[in-house]
C-alpha cells in the first residue's frame, strides 16, 4: 500500500512540474534607451514636445502565462523640451510641481499579448500625488539577444492620452489643451 501511495505522490509531482509555467523573467529598464515623451498643442497651433530623462524601473513578464508587471519611475525634474525657460515653467507649481512631487510613477499589472508580443499594459499612473487608471497601447514590441550584453533585451513603443486636469494640473485649461499624449519608448535588459 505504501508503494502505491509513494508512486502516486511521485507521479503527481512529475505531472505538476510539467504543467508549471516558467517563472516570470525580470528586466531592468535601460535608462539610455527609455524615455517618456509628451505632446501637447500650444494654444491650438503647433505641438509642444518634451521628454523626461533618467527613467528607472523594472518589468517582469511571463510569455507563457501571458502576465506581467511593469514599474516605471519618471523624475519630473528631468524634463527636457530643449528650452530652459519652458523646462523651468513646466517644473513649477503651474504644471508638474517638481519640488513637491519629484516623481511620477506607472505601475501596470494587466498585460495583454498577441502571441509573444505585449500589445497593451493597463495599470495606474501616479502624478501630482493622485493615482488614476491608464492603459498603454503598444505600437511596436519585440525582444532580441543583445550582441554586446549577451542577454535578452525587450522593448517597444507604448502610447496613451491622459487628461492632465484629472491629476490636478489645470493651468491654462482650456486654452492649453487638457488632453496630453504620452509616448513611452522603453527597452529593458533581462536580469
Amino acid at each position: 500500500m505504501k508503494l502505491i501511495a509513494l508512486t502516486a505522490v511521485a507521479a503527481a509531482a512529475v505531472l505538476s512540474a510539467g504543467l508549471a509555467h516558467a517563472a516570470p523573467a525580470t528586466y531592468s529598464i535601460d535608462p539610455t534607451h527609455t524615455f517618456v515623451t509628451f505632446e501637447a498643442k500650444h494654444f491650438g497651433t503647433s505641438t509642444n514636445r518634451g521628454r523626461f530623462d533618467k527613467i528607472s524601473g523594472s518589468i517582469a513578464f511571463d510569455k507563457e502565462a501571458k502576465s506581467g508587471k511593469a514599474e516605471i519611475t519618471i523624475p519630473t525634474g528631468a524634463i527636457n523640451t530643449g528650452t530652459q525657460a519652458f523646462d523651468g515653467h513646466l517644473k513649477s507649481k503651474d504644471f508638474f510641481n517638481s519640488e513637491a512631487f519629484p516623481e511620477a510613477k506607472f505601475v501596470g499589472e494587466a498585460f495583454k499579448f498577441d502571441g509573444d508580443k505585449v500589445t497593451e499594459v493597463a495599470g495606474n499612473l501616479t502624478l501630482l500625488g493622485k493615482t488614476l487608471p491608464v492603459t498603454l497601447k503598444s505600437s511596436s514590441f519585440g525582444c532580441f539577444d543583445h550582441p554586446r550584453l549577451k542577454r535578452e533585451v525587450c522593448g517597444g513603443d507604448f502610447e496613451t492620452t491622459i487628461q492632465r486636469s484629472a491629476f490636478g494640473m489645470t493651468y491654462g485649461v482650456p486654452f492649453i489643451p487638457d488632453n496630453i499624449k504620452l509616448v513611452i519608448q522603453v527597452e529593458a535588459v533581462k536580469q
